[in-house]
């Protein structure tokens, strides 16, 4: 007969396997667990603006790095006669993955009231692709092999850029001076003639540091030029004079026409002959300082004078550009590579050197960056 007296389990408590037992929460303390767990996880999903921010600039400074390794790559591929080729990174797409757990566990012992736990876990895993297209095909050859555009030069000249530097690159002759047309090819065997054009163009410099020249693009009749204006005040000046007499036109006028062809009127014009950006890139490359060994063995041509002694090179493009050679990776390089076992590289601390490499960037989007490729695609994927 039932005891009356006898303790019978309340609402907290409940008979297990005999004994007596604290009653578990309800299910609703566990949802509360398991809803604490996921609002842990959804902090997880702020990864993303943090995420985006840390890795666009981490792709943003991989694909400038690269570029600028190209570009080098290829300036020593040309002074060693060796056939260049650009790769364009068409695309790249990186995916991120959240994966997230949770989870709540309860451990009843008679000891113990009873024992909740909870956890909540993210991880976070990145799969980027790249896709890479080589530049090659007519449209891209023709962009390469045309002269560069009288429009794009004076682009660069309005935003900026050095005349005396834009002039150096893109232009190999101004009526009869001339600037080392023949190191717009392959290295020559004979030393350039390039003395008088570096004069006149630091006369234009000179006049350009004082605000006292314009350079504009024209169609005159329908002909493609570049408009050299002089100010009123230094058109009789001696800088403008010095200039209109080496290059051969009359003095004190307030501007003249740089035309591209054969023919110029005499006194009024000057005629131009512009680079092509692969005449450019060959004109650099005599920037490249190979070993001597490479020199000595015939793998880079040793351009010499009429008497027979060695032409330095550094004369002619020393102060635009300095590519150095070292059998050691070098530390404080701007960018470098490496190359038949040697590391070329241009030195941070020369400024003019990275000008020049920088403006040889912009040449190169300006005059091949529009062209579509039409080689094959290589896409690649990183990571697991």
């Amino acid at each position: 007969m039932p005891n009356p007296k006898a303790k019978h389990p309340g609402p907290s408590h409940r008979v297990y396997g005999g004994s007596l037992l604290p009653r578990p929460p309800a299910l609703g303390w566990l949802y509360l667990l398991l809803g604490l767990a996921a609002a842990g996880l959804g902090g997880c999903a702020q990864l993303g603006p943090a995420t985006l921010q840390t890795e666009r600039n981490h792709y943003n400074i991989a694909v400038q790095r690269t570029n600028d390794e190209q570009l080098l790559l290829n300036l020593v591929r040309l002074k060693y006669r060796d056939t260049p080729l650009f790769m364009e990174v068409t695309s790249v797409a990186s995916q991120f993955t959240l994966t997230g757990n949770a989870s709540a566990a309860a451990t009843l012992a008679s000891e113990s009231p009873g024992i909740f736990g909870f956890g909540a876990g993210a991880s976070i895993a990145e799969k980027p692709t790249v896709t890479y297209s080589p530049l090659q095909g007519d449209r891209f050859i023709q962009s390469v092999l045309s002269p560069i555009s009288l429009k794009n030069i004076s682009l660069l000249y309005h935003s900026g850029w050095s005349v005396e530097r834009i002039f150096r690159l893109c232009f190999q002759r101004l009526n009869g001076l001339k600037n080392a047309p023949g190191a717009s090819g392959p290295t020559p065997s004979l030393a350039p003639d390039y003395e008088d054009f570096q004069k006149a163009v630091r006369l234009l410099r000179r006049l350009q540091t004082k605000d006292a020249i314009d350079l504009m693009y024209a169609e005159p009749g329908g002909v493609p030029a570049l408009a050299l204006e002089i100010h009123p005040d230094a058109q009789d000046g001696p800088d403008a004079k010095a200039f209109a007499e080496l290059v051969g036109v009359d003095p004190g006028k307030n501007h003249y026409l740089l035309i591209s062809g054969r023919t110029a009127k005499p006194g009024q014009q000057i005629r131009i002959e512009p680079r092509s950006l692969l005449g450019i890139l060959f004109y650099l490359s005599q920037a490249v300082e190979a070993p001597a060994r490479d020199i000595e063995s015939g793998r880079v041509t040793r351009t010499t004078h009429p008497g027979g002694e060695t032409f330095d090179w550094t004369r002619l493009t020393g102060d635009l550009l300095r590519i150095a050679s070292n059998p050691n990776r070098v530390e404080d390089a701007a960018v470098q590579v490496h190359y038949r076992g040697t590391w070329f590289y241009i030195d941070d601390t020369h400024l003019d050197s990275k000008s020049t490499f920088s403006l040889l960037a912009q040449l190169f989007s300006l005059q091949a960056g529009e062209v579509k490729s039409d080689g094959p695609v290589l896409t690649l994927p990183i990571g697991d």
